[in-house]
């Protein structure tokens, strides 16, 4: 994947060329530019034709989950900041589960809230958006703060603060639209990057086709359990790694063998991209139902084992 990520040019306010910060689990289009100090969270979708571009008001945070559409921009004034929720000074935070849609500005100083829609061409500059606010088409915020939870029409514009404290509230429609919206360009960030990838296209078309639980009970494992889709420890935990980089290694034993410890290697994880490491995992637990499964952590460049996780158990008989 060709990431057009550069660091920002000297200038007088910044002369340390800063290169953005991009987690692997990140989706950018080769048609979009990444510049300067920007900070950007895990599980970011990022469409084509997107310009990030910290190099006059910086540092910028994009927060997890977000996606940013087709066309939009994000830049800063080198004047002014905004507060992010870990108490630092940026020119723009954008929180995690944002939606910035098709051709959207937000221009710092700026702050948009946790679960916010920003919908099509509106602008958000000098200004703040609270958490899980609903931003419609062609809008202006300039100027003011938007209470939390608040609904912004299409073609409003909010300039004074007496408009955005009078601003009704978002309604349970709005906010299932906002959530169907994550979820699709989820869906589009994980197939995008597995896209070149058999493995990791076969277990978006087993989900595709309702066959997301690999593990059926075929009776032949003699009282053990089934192996069962892995639970939200083991995805946490997964997901730890990949975002640091490390590989993961997989080993399975019968219950002699792990009173032993003597695990077999079953295979190594190079991959960072989770939906094609949970897809092996997946197939190991289905394919030795009757086995112990150990997951451990191996650095890349150190090549030494870190934490384990047993992610399959058997019942005594």
């Amino acid at each position: 994947m060709d990431i057009h990520s550069i660091p920002a040019p000297p200038t007088p306010w910044a002369q340390n060329l800063i290169e953005p910060t991009i987690y692997p689990s990140v989706y950018i289009h080769p048609l979009t530019n990444v510049i300067g100090d920007v900070r950007i969270g895990e599980q970011v979708h990022i469409a084509p034709g997107v310009s990030i571009r910290a190099d006059e008001g910086m540092p910028f945070y994009i927060g997890a989950n977000v996606n940013i559409q087709d066309g939009a921009v994000i830049h800063g004034l080198e004047q002014g900041r905004v507060t992010g929720n870990d108490g630092e000074l940026y020119s723009v935070w954008i929180s995690d589960n944002a939606s910035i849609t098709h051709m959207a500005l937000i221009h710092g100083p700026a702050y948009v809230g946790n679960g916010c829609l920003i919908g099509f061409r509106s602008t958000v500059f000098n200004a703040r958006v609270g958490d899980g606010c609903i931003v419609m088409s062609h809008a202006l915020i300039e100027n003011v703060e938007i209470p939390a939870g608040r609904y912004v029409a299409s073609g409003s514009v909010i300039t004074y603060q007496q408009q955005a404290d009078r601003l009704p509230d978002v309604q349970e429609p709005d906010s299932t639209f906002a959530r169907h919206v994550i979820s699709v360009n989820q869906k589009l960030r994980q197939g995008y990057l597995c896209a070149e990838d058999n493995v990791c296209i076969a277990a978006i078309r087993d989900e595709s086709n309702g066959h997301s639980d690999r593990s059926q009970n075929n009776g032949s494992n003699h009282g053990h359990r089934s192996s069962l889709p892995l639970n939200p420890e083991a995805l946490a935990w997964i997901r730890n790694l990949l975002n640091q980089g490390y590989h993961i290694g997989v080993e399975q034993a019968d219950a002699r063998r792990v009173r032993a410890n003597s695990w077999s290697d079953y295979g190594l994880i190079k991959t960072t991209r989770e939906a094609e490491a949970i897809a092996v995992i997946e197939d190991c637990l289905h394919k030795h139902p009757d086995q112990y499964i150990r997951l451990f952590s191996i650095n890349p460049k150190t090549r030494q084992r870190g934490s384990d996780l047993v992610i399959q158990h058997l019942k005594e008989r």
